[in-house]
């Protein structure tokens, strides 16, 4: 077969001779191009499974470690300080009273679990506060910690008055699951 090519292309004037060697290696640098791109990707994803595993190989590594500190962690948390999603929005809407701010909403708490702890989540809102009243708010929330956190913080000046204040908290508690 490559003696019936060769001679094939050997018979053709040297106009087509050069025309067929252009095609082919237009089809061959055409080839390269897209093996070139699969070979990136491949060595892109290898990259990531490489890191990915070394990764996960330090957590396993570090497991003992890992589960004592969180032993510990929770020892130190007492179950009765601890705050469901009900209970939560109360707290919160008690401090918010108690720090002198008027104009508070809050949304619905969302719950996560894991069987052992619950973690609730609470997206409450102060609007038109002036700033010492939302830091005695704020403190009553640190002075709170570790049983009430803050996840996502947003302070702006009001428009209507830059003097005052609107906040955007993303506050959670956490809540030992009790059997």
């Amino acid at each position: 077969m490559i003696r019936t090519l060769r001679a094939l292309f050997l018979g053709r004037l040297l106009r087509e001779k050069l025309l067929l060697v252009v095609f082919f290696l237009f089809a061959v640098l055409l080839w390269l191009s897209s093996f070139t791109g699969r070979a990136q990707r491949f060595i892109r994803a290898a990259h990531t499974t490489t890191t990915t595993l070394k990764e996960q190989a330090l957590w396993l590594a570090n497991r003992n470690a890992i589960e004592a500190s969180a032993q510990k962690a929770a020892s130190r948390l007492d179950a009765a300080r601890t705050l469901d999603g009900t209970r939560l929005l109360a707290e919160v809407s008690n401090m918010a009273r108690d720090a002198g701010l008027k104009s508070t909403t809050s949304g619905e708490s969302q719950d996560v679990s894991n069987g052992q702890f619950a973690i609730h989540s609470l997206q409450f809102n102060v609007s038109k506060a002036d700033w010492p009243t939302f830091m005695t708010f704020y403190i009553a929330l640190r002075d709170r910690s570790p049983y009430i956190g803050i996840e996502q913080f947003s302070l702006l000046a009001d428009r209507a008055n830059p003097a005052l204040l609107n906040a955007s908290l993303r506050i959670s508690s956490v809540e030992i699951v009790r059997n």
